[in-house]
């Protein structure tokens, strides 16, 4: 029981004026011993406010424990010892009856005493208007009704505390560079300062040197800013897009969103950081519209050219005519096999060049593993080489059932023009279009030619009314506007 200062002040005071200590015993309600505690006691002076470290229990088992935690220092770190695993051992291998509080205390006090460096604070940064941070989180989404894992790039303008965030199926540097370049162009203006940490491949920090990516590289001459890479680990230095992934993960793609196609998602992710925005305050507690007209002052003119983001590199082309892009075999043509080629890849495209830039394929990127991507018009040149290859081709998988007929039962010759026709039209209207004119064509007991099949395929891809359907729109306007005339 503690002796209230009064107490003590007047056990010391009495002493001092000649009561003896049994009387100011029975005075003040305490025991003798009290008495001549604090009336022999040479120094008053207040003590420090520390706990005594003591901890009986865990005292017989205290160098187990540090044996145990001195062993996890080369185990994985997150397969070492927690404190209450270290408690239900010691209470099934060694019968301790001790509480669980006690363990933890022996624990903590242990590792920090340990601690390989002493734990950093968060440094208080301030972050002038034109400074822009990014990171990435991931979600799930369902695009095209497929369920995917889709990286979030969520980009932060720390002055007036205003967030954007683009969807993306990788965390390469052409998607990198590609989602910067949509927020530059959805805000108006370049940063003049851009903050990634090295998990962007933006670039990499080792021992403190910083190494960027050529791509990135090329983007940041283009758009004329400086860039400050930091470090992954130490969150301190980029705690305002920090703060953010969190928050707009948990906000906008909630519930899982469905959609048809990633520029959807990015509209409804764009809505959604603009409605954030007009609600928020900047750290100076001005609102963020307001904040960000200060900040849009510091930044940069976009210019007059967007950036093609584009990781260019050499490939060769196996026997069936196959590249590689990111582990997946990509489908560029029979025609094109065991050649030299130049690969273009975008964030959700291929271009695959030939002979002094003639562009070979465009394809749709995969981002799973193992998946071939392919697009049935560049199977078209070989046929047109051999049309008697149709009947075995992959390519009558892509077509509507009654076009394979009718370009089986043409001769040779017929079957070479046909397929020749639905090539070129598929270089400028897509393969899908280009089937159909050539379906609609020989549907009206002909063949289909280049010129025919390609102006038809235009305007299938353009939404045109079918040939020999007059579009009789034009002339009900014409009717509407003379019965308003006549009243």
């Amino acid at each position: 029981m503690t002796v209230p200062l009064s107490t003590r002040q007047a056990i010391r005071e009495l002493d001092a004026g000649g009561t003896s200590r049994a009387q100011i015993a029975r005075d003040l309600h305490v025991s003798r011993n009290t008495v001549r505690k604090y009336a022999d006691m040479e120094d008053m002076s207040p003590a420090a406010p520390v706990s005594a470290r003591p901890h009986p229990a865990i005292d017989a088992d205290a160098a187990w424990v540090d044996s145990v935690l001195e062993a996890d220092l080369g185990a994985p770190r997150k397969q070492r010892h927690t404190a209450r695993r270290i408690y239900d051992r010691l209470v099934e291998e060694r019968g301790y009856r001790g509480s669980y509080s006690a363990v933890c205390r022996h624990v903590g006090e242990w590792r920090r005493a340990h601690a390989r460096s002493p734990r950093e604070g968060c440094l208080e940064l301030a972050w002038e208007p034109g400074t822009a941070q990014v990171d990435y989180g991931a979600f799930r989404a369902v695009v095209a009704g497929a369920p995917r894992t889709l990286r979030l790039l969520v980009v932060t303008l720390p002055h007036p505390s205003a967030r954007f965030c683009v969807a993306m199926g990788l965390e390469g540097s052409e998607c990198l560079c590609w989602g910067l370049r949509l927020v530059f162009e959805w805000v108006g203006r370049a940063p003049r300062v851009l903050v990634p940490d090295d998990a962007t491949e933006a670039g990499r920090m080792l021992r403190g040197v910083v190494t960027e990516s050529e791509l990135f590289s090329h983007f940041r001459a283009h758009y004329r800013l400086e860039s400050r890479c930091r470090d992954p680990c130490p969150g301190n230095e980029r705690g305002p897009v920090e703060n953010a992934v969190g928050p707009l993960r948990r906000n906008l793609p909630v519930p899982v969103p469905e959609v048809a196609s990633i520029d959807e998602l990015n509209e409804r992710l764009r809505a959604g950081c603009e409605r954030i925005n007009a609600g928020a305050r900047s750290r100076a507690g001005a609102p963020t519209p307001e904040a960000l007209r200060e900040d849009l002052a510091g930044m940069l003119a976009l210019p007059g050219t967007p950036f093609d983001a584009a990781g260019w590199a050499h490939a060769r082309a196996d026997k069936r005519g196959y590249v590689r892009v990111d582990g997946n075999p990509c489908c560029v043509g029979p025609a094109w096999h065991d050649r030299e080629l130049v690969v273009g890849v975008r964030a959700r495209s291929v271009e695959v060049l030939a002979d002094r830039g003639r562009r070979v394929a465009t394809l749709a990127r995969s981002f799973g593993e193992g998946e071939t991507v392919r697009n049935p018009a560049s199977l078209i040149p070989a046929l047109v080489a051999r049309p008697r290859a149709f009947g075995e081709s992959t390519i009558r998988l892509d077509m509507p059932a009654a076009l394979v007929g009718d370009i089986d039962r043409c001769d040779k010759a017929g079957r070479r023009r046909a397929l020749r026709a639905i090539g070129r039209a598929s270089e400028h209207s897509g393969f899908g279009a280009a089937c159909e004119a050539a379906a609609r064509i020989f549907g009206g007991g002909r063949v289909p030619d280049d010129a025919s099949c390609d102006a038809l395929a235009r305007r299938v891809a353009a939404g045109g009314p079918e040939p020999g359907r007059a579009d009789l729109a034009v002339y009900d306007g014409f009717l509407g506007e003379a019965a308003r005339d006549a009243e």
